[in-house]
């Protein structure tokens, strides 16, 4: 092995220049120069502080012939590896010959670009044979003026190719390179410039935000090849249905965007956002296979009353968001009430960092009353928000933003952490609450940690109910999640499976959770009092339970009559506003030591006639 030091001293004592620099991934034209050893400072002038972070065209010296410098750029945007000999400029002005030579390389971990240049200083300028040093003096007067037309000629046609070069050059920095639309830079150009326009006293405009939905399916199933094809396509579409004053643009990924200028009629917008979304709407044909890839579209007006009318794309993009969540394949119109929810969905989520960091959630409980005797069996832990401002909100305000956001562990981490001690409560002041029941989300339960959790949290796992969403335990559930559950029986922690009949369950799927309890979703259970069909269905459902060994629970019980049926038809437990709200834990308590725990009375037969319960 080759000692450091050794090399150390290769970089240090070699006569070359060398360089290296980082390069943008998709123009090799494009970079910045990050090193340099000893004889580089040498040849340029230039110390490693200087250049370091500078772009490439810092070796570009003023004395350089403007065909050389175009063919490096030429090259270096193809990647080449190249030598070329220039007349050049150190950094105090001093012209001098060199050999530039260039190499590419690439980084295998993290897949960044490089390029290594090497400065070879010459002693005198490159030799060029083509160039006679004398005449023969019997060279015909007819031969000379033919060597000097052959060689005017050569350099028109060089010049004409360094014409077009820079043509090309300058036309790749507007266009993208895969569809020829104008690319991001130009957009972002126009933009500007559409604006300053308005700003004058131009026209309003629109601007389209144009969206594939389920682009990656097409490249993970057809190909990457097949993804390029479909981006032409719709590039191809976008021109066909713009006009010739229109800026149609591909700004990155499967995104497009149209600025449109606005005319008297709105047809004129709205006529081609149905446009974009209907042509979406045909099958994607590549080398026999066909696939559907359709277009969401988000449109917005930029008007000179605007205070800021660069704001109009963000504002189409938040009505593709719109779009999107609202089932993709169409178009919404940005309104101010798309700006209000923006404005307030992103205080809810400053809000609730700062709620976990505050520890604001707090569980309220649901009663579960036994069904043959009337006494409280367990109770439903449901979150709440205890917000500084806006007082107890519920679930439905904020679970989902907070599902976006992935911070559900938290929540629960800070639900968990509060229940022993109110179980302790209980305990102390002689009230008999046997358990507590709390829903755990798809990610929550896919997440190994959960155990940790629970084990951390100090509450018993005899006393806990953990209720799984019907729609989280289809049969495709994946390894972890059969590990989680397989623990927490372990454990001595009960499962449940809530809102049975809502999504998709099947016997198989019951047998491979093989839960402890089944609870009827209340969208069956409230119309049981009058409707013979919901009877059935829900005896059907509790007849499948019973075969498999599960305790029953009817959940949405809000009446005496809801009460004595689910009861007579077999349900277990029995949980509904008709025996209690969600409340707080100091409101359960009073109402177990209210009732000494039996908050209902079932029915009862006595002397072969039946009694009616009443909830206490």
């Amino acid at each position: 092995m080759i000692p450091a030091q050794i090399f150390d001293q290769i970089i240090d004592k070699c006569s070359e220049g060398l360089a290296l620099a980082l390069a943008h991934d998709e123009d090799g034209a494009v970079m910045e120069l990050q090193w340099c050893n000893k004889a580089f400072t040498r040849i340029t002038g230039y110390e490693l502080a200087e250049i370091r972070g500078k772009r490439g065209t810092i070796l570009i010296g003023a004395s350089m012939a403007q065909g050389d410098h175009l063919s490096i750029i030429e090259k270096l945007m193809n990647w080449e590896c190249f030598s070329v000999k220039v007349r050049t400029n150190r950094k105090n002005g001093e012209e001098y010959w060199e050999k530039m030579s260039w190499v590419p390389l690439s980084d295998p971990a993290t897949g960044d670009r490089w390029w290594l240049c090497s400065l070879i200083e010459l002693d005198e300028p490159p030799v060029h044979p083509s160039r006679p040093q004398m005449l023969d003096a019997a060279a015909s007067h007819q031969e000379l003026l033919s060597g000097f037309a052959e060689k005017i000629q050569r350099l028109e046609k060089e010049n004409t190719r360094l014409h077009e070069l820079a043509k090309t050059v300058a036309k790749e920095s507007k266009e993208d390179a895969l569809t020829g639309l104008s690319n991001r830079r130009h957009f972002e150009v126009e933009l500007k410039s559409w604006v300053a326009d308005l700003q004058k006293g131009g026209s309003d405009f629109a601007v389209f935000y144009v969206d594939l939905d389920r682009f990656k399916s097409v490249n993970d199933t057809l190909g990457h090849d097949a993804g390029d094809r479909l981006l032409i396509s719709v590039a191809n579409m976008l021109r066909r249905l713009t006009e010739a004053t229109d800026l149609v643009a591909r700004i990155g990924g499967d995104e497009f965007v149209i600025l449109r200028p606005l005319s008297d009629s709105a047809l004129n917008i709205s006529g081609l956002a149905d446009a974009i979304v209907q042509e979406m709407h045909a099958p994607f044909a590549f080398e026999g296979k066909s696939t559907f890839c359709s277009a969401s579209v988000g449109v917005a007006i930029a008007k000179a009353g605007m205070d800021v009318p660069e704001q109009v794309v963000a504002d189409a993009d938040m009505a593709l968001y719109h779009a999107k969540t609202n089932g993709r394949g169409r178009w919404s119109f940005f309104t101010e009430e798309m700006h209000a929810e923006a404005i307030a969905t992103k205080r809810l989520v400053s809000d609730l960092l700062i709620a976990c960091e505050n520890r604001e959630f707090i569980p309220y409980f649901q009663p579960l009353i036994d069904a043959e005797t009337g006494r409280v069996t367990s109770a439903e832990v449901l979150v709440r928000w205890a917000h500084p401002k806006l007082g107890l909100l519920p679930p439905a305000a904020f679970l989902d933003t907070a599902a976006a956001m992935g911070i559900l562990k938290r929540i629960d981490e800070i639900t968990f952490s509060t229940l022993p001690e109110t179980l302790t409560a209980f305990d102390e002041a002689g009230i008999d609450l046997p358990r507590v029941s709390i829903n755990v989300s798809a990610g929550r339960l896919a997440d190994p940690t959960l155990i940790h959790d629970i084990k951390k949290s100090g509450l018993d796992p005899e006393r806990l109910t953990i209720e799984i969403l019907e729609s989280v335990y289809l049969e495709r559930i994946g390894d972890v999640v059969h590990w989680t559950l397989g623990e927490l029986k372990e454990l001595g922690v009960t499962i449940a499976l809530d809102d049975f009949g809502t999504g998709h369950a099947s016997v198989q799927g019951l047998l491979k959770i093989s839960p402890t309890v089944l609870k009827i979703d209340r969208q069956f259970i409230l119309p049981i009092v009058s409707d013979e069909t919901a009877r059935a269905l829900v005896a059907s459902i509790i007849g499948i339970g019973k075969s498999l060994g599960m305790k029953i629970v009817a959940e949405g019980v809000e009446t005496e009559a809801h009460a004595q049926l689910a009861s007579g038809m077999g349900c277990d437990i029995l949980q509904g506003f008709y025996f209690g709200k969600p409340m707080s834990a100091a409101d359960l308590q009073d109402t177990l030591i209210r009732t000494a725990g039996n908050v209902w009375s079932p029915a009862v037969t006595v002397a072969g006639s039946e009694r009616s319960g009443r909830c206490v």
